[in-house]
């Protein structure tokens, strides 16, 4: 018996067939890993205006969030921290939460109050976090922009060397916040897209796009294919983050 075994582990061993096969299987899993998308966590920081003259699209922004973790549910796994302002010099972190209802519960809370715009906490808050592990990206919504654009350009700069984009969504169409929030895109290697009530389709699937960009990056986009995916990758490499 023993003399078989020796045989038999001899057979194997020198089977050339056996190692056809397996030369054929690597070089299949070798095209797999090309192709496939390396989904696997991130975490975003989801950053809201919550000055009185955003009350009005507060709840569809609670509405749209769900999108986010939809879009990575079975591929990979995705961290949100929400962070708000308001008032005369209140802003808010929560912890990171891996799930739309909590997040949904967290933002339902927040009641909007009147006060000026306070972005760069907001931007100092996302450089503080990645210092402690990586965040993927920073989604901010809102309609104004009162602090100075020359100090907010820099911290955008700074997210944009450590490898940090800011998607940024605008609220009405006031000229000058436009023209500071796509610098911010550019400068944050990111971008800007109108927020607009009447296409909450269409932001919903963004927010989707960039959770799938935020746990898999631009392969992912592309592995997936979808309209907002290809979407997305032309305001990526847009020089001045899309429009």
């Amino acid at each position: 018996m023993n003399q078989d075994k020796r045989q038999l582990s001899n057979s194997h061993v020198t089977d050339p067939v056996s190692r056809s096969d397996r030369a054929e299987i690597n070089a299949f899993l070798s095209q797999v890993r090309a192709i496939t998308p390396a989904v696997g966590s991130g975490r975003i920081i989801l950053a809201l205006d919550a000055t009185m003259s955003r009350q009005p699209t507060w709840d569809l922004a609670c509405r749209l969030q769900a999108q986010m973790f939809d879009a990575v549910a079975r591929a990979g796994d995705l961290k949100v921290q929400l962070v708000y302002f308001r008032g005369i010099d209140e802003c808010r972190a929560s912890r990171f939460v891996g799930d739309g209802s909590t997040l949904k519960n967290l933002m339902t809370k927040i009641v909007c109050r009147g006060g000026p715009t306070q972005i760069g906490k907001v931007f100092t808050q996302a450089l503080r976090e990645t210092e402690r592990e990586k965040v993927n990206a920073v989604v901010f919504i809102g309609d104004s922009m009162e602090e100075g654009v020359d100090l907010l350009a820099k911290k955008a700069g700074e997210l944009g060397v450590r490898g940090v984009p800011i998607f940024l969504f605008q609220e009405g169409r006031e000229p000058g916040v436009e023209i500071a929030f796509r610098e911010f895109a550019r400068l944050s290697k990111g971008a800007w897209f109108r927020f607009d009530a009447n296409a909450a389709d269409t932001l919903a699937k963004l927010l989707s796009a960039i959770a799938v960009f935020a746990t898999g990056g631009v392969k992912a986009l592309e592995a997936r294919g979808r309209p907002e995916d290809r979407l997305l990758i032309s305001h990526l490499k847009s020089p001045d983050g899309g429009g």
